[in-house]
């Protein structure tokens, strides 16, 4: 079965055309692909290209714990290369469906860079979701067994909790993203943001990513953090988000709605072997 592999800023991401396919994608197989000592290793896996009546492509996007997510912008970004590299999208703009929302991208750099057009987003609780009265999620009180933390919910196709800090390191993230992503307030589980502002046009932020775990880059979660830290007033509407893996540029609009660009590297392509799914 072939596979293509791409990362951006160290987020990888396996692209499989569902006309490859040998065998139904289960939540099995995908942790055994997904598998970085028993599989080939990734973050997920992008399934695609899919019909739409509503866009040019449609995508879906799992989870190395076998997992669907709505969106992902690192996701869409190497979807959107994998696009171009074979020959299906040209330098002007296509849309992608997603279960999180349309999108709308652009090649840029010979593949090599991709703006993508993520979606609008929402502070709202019912569209997160996260538990109680309808209301705009900010800065409220969430308690752990050792440590209360002041967050932020957002939304961009798929829920975000993003946590304001004076600083930031892996270790908190790994520490408390895990017990963030399952909390109670959080029907859908959700992914988590540990943000520094840098300045108003600079944002650092660690990330636990549900259903992955700690990342080193993430689209979406650029997206809501830095939504998030202009919704607060601490920074501009143009930020740049430095993530271990590298940094991703966010434009916001006066609606909320966000634009990423980002880059993508092509690491390999070829087939999955038959043996690796005998038990």
């Amino acid at each position: 079965m072939k596979f293509y592999k791409y990362h951006a800023l160290g987020n990888d991401y396996l692209v499989i055309n569902p006309q490859d396919l040998l065998f139904p994608l289960t939540s099995e197989k995908i942790k055994t692909i997904c598998h970085r000592n028993f599989g080939i290793g990734s973050d997920g896996i992008l399934l695609g290209p899919l019909t739409s009546k509503t866009a040019q492509f449609a995508l879906r996007i799992f989870n190395p714990d076998g997992s669907e997510a709505e969106k992902s912008g690192n996701g869409l970004r190497i979807f959107s290369r994998y696009l171009w590299d074979r020959g299906l999208v040209s330098e002007e703009s296509f849309s992608i469906e997603t279960v999180g929302g349309l999108v709308q991208s652009v090649i840029q750099d010979a593949g090599k860079t991709v703006r993508v057009e993520m979606g609008k987003v929402s502070f709202w609780s019912n569209d997160i979701p996260v538990v109680g009265d309808g209301r705009e999620v900010i800065e409220e009180k969430i308690n752990l067994s050792d440590e209360t933390f002041t967050f932020c919910a957002a939304t961009i196709g798929n829920p975000h909790c993003v946590i304001p800090l004076a600083e930031v390191k892996p270790a908190i993230a790994k520490q408390y993203g895990p017990i963030l992503e399952v909390h109670p307030l959080f029907p859908n589980r959700t992914n988590v943001q540990f943000m520094k502002v840098l300045n108003r046009n600079t944002i650092q932020i660690e990330i636990w990513e549900r259903g992955a775990g700690y990342t080193l880059a993430s689209g979406s979660s650029s997206s809501a953090a830095a939504a998030v830290a202009h919704k607060l007033g601490l920074c501009d509407s143009s930020i740049t988000v430095q993530m271990p893996g590298g940094e991703i540029l966010i434009q916001i609009n006066n609606d909320f709605t966000i634009s990423m660009t980002g880059s993508v590297t092509k690491v390999a392509e070829g087939e999955l072997s038959a043996e690796l799914f005998v038990d």
